[in-house]
């Protein structure tokens, strides 16, 4: 027993080195990656990318290697730095001939953000949907869930965790009536009472096809989205910006990024290539254009997208900072599973 007890303590002490002291080298001796902020300026026709030096401070430039003053800036991203205008009196009247102002920029402007980890990543199976028609201007949440199963939608009372028949037959037989197939591939919504209104849910059903859910008085409000020929759905994200022109993003199997329209048209961006499960995403949008980056294991690309048809304008790449430490850990920025890994 005592030689077992030695061989354990030698075993444990042989991983917790495997796995610590990697990880102190890296820690001691990993240098911190440039500070970099890049944005697309339509008035420029280039990006914008604003840098921290030490000796010189913060320093912004576009990718021919002109400088700009801080109120330059601002000046050339006035979307984004519409508050600052503001404050300081100098919004325009009009951006590249069209007369905007402050709200219009503030209703029209959003932010997007994914990581490969929300998506490589468990899913209780159970669902909140709110009502999308709310008597009141604020949203409350629901005392019941919702969950899907091979035969339909069930939605639970969660004070009696009992099935609300009644209700889930509506929902089941509205979504059926659609042509939507049971069980779904994939459920994106966003429930929660932090925003304006509800768009309910975005999804993608055990044939491939794309479909929208929502409650509108307390009834079933379901609309098959056609996909163009072609087009495979692998992921949907639902958005919910101010604006109400867009009902979402979605990728297909050869990695391509569409945007869901209110209406439900789908249009192709000029995103060349996209991977949820392994690149992580941020959007920056306004009226004008999108700043769109994509980094993965190998590279970040930032995209110059207009915001009108969603065409390519512009794109810049740089080699991707590898953060991650040699050796064996236990988690990764790619899932939220804990497990061995070297």
């Amino acid at each position: 027993m005592n030689q077992f007890s030695k061989i354990l303590l030698l075993f444990t002490i042989a991983i917790l080195l495997v796995w610590q002291l990697p990880w102190c080298y890296a820690f001691l001796t990993t240098k911190a990656g440039p500070n970099r902020f890049v944005m697309y300026s339509s008035l420029l026709d280039d990006f914008i990318v604003t840098e921290y030096d030490k000796d010189k401070g913060s320093i912004r430039r576009d990718l021919a290697g002109n400088q700009y003053t801080t109120e330059q800036t601002d000046s050339l991203l006035p979307a984004f730095f519409m508050r600052q205008l503001v404050a300081d009196e100098r919004f325009p009247d009009s951006i590249m001939g069209v007369p905007v102002s402050p709200k219009e920029i503030q209703m029209t402007s959003f932010n997007f953000r994914t990581r490969p980890s929300a998506i490589n990543t468990p899913q209780t199976g159970i669902y909140f949907l709110l009502e999308s028609m709310p008597s009141r201007v604020d949203l409350d949440m629901p005392d019941d869930a919702f969950r899907f199963n091979r035969k339909g939608i069930e939605f639970v009372n969660m004070e009696t965790n009992t099935v609300n028949e009644e209700k889930s037959r509506k929902f089941t037989q509205m979504l059926s009536d659609k042509g939507f197939r049971f069980p779904p591939k994939e459920v994106s919504g966003n429930p929660t009472t932090m925003k304006e209104y509800d768009n309910g849910y975005l999804l993608i059903d055990a044939d491939g096809n794309l479909f929208h859910m929502k409650q509108t008085r307390g009834l079933p409000y379901v609309k098959a989205l056609p996909v163009p020929v072609g087009i495979k759905p692998a992921h949907v994200f639902i958005t919910e910006f101010r604006d109400r022109k867009m009902l979402g993003l979605l990728t297909d199997t050869n990695h391509r990024l569409y945007a869901i329209m209110a209406d439900g048209s789908i249009a192709l961006t000029g995103v060349p290539g996209y991977n949820p499960e392994q690149d992580e995403i941020t959007i920056f949008g306004n009226m004008f254009d999108w700043t769109v980056r994509i980094a993965s294991p190998e590279n970040i690309v930032y995209y110059g997208i207009k915001a009108s048809d969603f065409s390519l304008l512009k794109q810049y790449e740089i080699p991707s900072e590898n953060t991650e430490i040699p050796g064996l850990s236990f988690t990764s920025p790619y899932d939220q599973y804990v497990r061995p890994r070297i």
